[in-house]
């Protein structure tokens, strides 16, 4: 039995303790995908919040079989294009984010690298970048994200493939 079966088995037992730690078990990965999402830490703490309350407001409705993550996730996606409908902000362009440094410290060279990688991620197109962040930014396998995307497993690989080979490609011209 795993930890998410034990704490649905407390939570349906009535041990309301169970809940919260079913929330402090996923809330680090749910908060890592909602940063991705967000144009910022405040609103990607929102959503977090508002994809848990969520889950526990349709708690009755889920029917548990090992599947929790995913539901989560579906669940954090939609809110994180919510909440993107709602706060629509302008991206800084690489060309408007980057600055001459007197001097070159290695904080700065990550975060730029950081920002570097967030734009190539972010333009790709939708049905790419979703799954290009829940593999990597989430470390979920291609199974999970079949199931998060409602895709067949043989699509979700295509598009993988084709994500990587157009990162790839972008980031050649980037640093060159």
């Amino acid at each position: 039995m795993t930890r998410e079966d034990e704490l649905f088995k407390r939570m349906e037992q009535g041990d309301e303790s169970a809940a919260d730690e079913l929330i402090r078990l996923y809330y680090p990965d749910i908060l890592r995908y909602c940063l991705w999402h967000a144009p910022d830490r405040s609103l990607a703490e929102d959503a977090v919040q508002e994809t848990f309350l969520k889950a526990i407001r349709y708690f009755d409705r889920y029917a548990h079989r090992g599947r929790f993550k995913a539901f989560l996730y579906r669940i954090a996606a939609n809110t994180c294009i919510d909440l993107q409908r709602k706060k629509r902000q302008p991206e800084l362009s690489l060309e408007e984010a980057e600055m001459d440094l007197p001097y070159l410290d290695p904080a700065f060279e990550s975060i730029h690298s950081d920002m570097v990688i967030r734009q190539l991620v972010n333009s790709l197109p939708e049905s790419q970048r979703e799954i290009v962040l829940l593999r990597f930014g989430q470390d979920l396998t291609l199974r999970e994200i079949a199931e998060i995307t409602n895709l067949p497993l043989r699509t979700v690989q295509t598009r993988l493939r084709a994500a990587l080979k157009r990162l790839r490609k972008e980031g050649a011209h980037v640093y060159q």
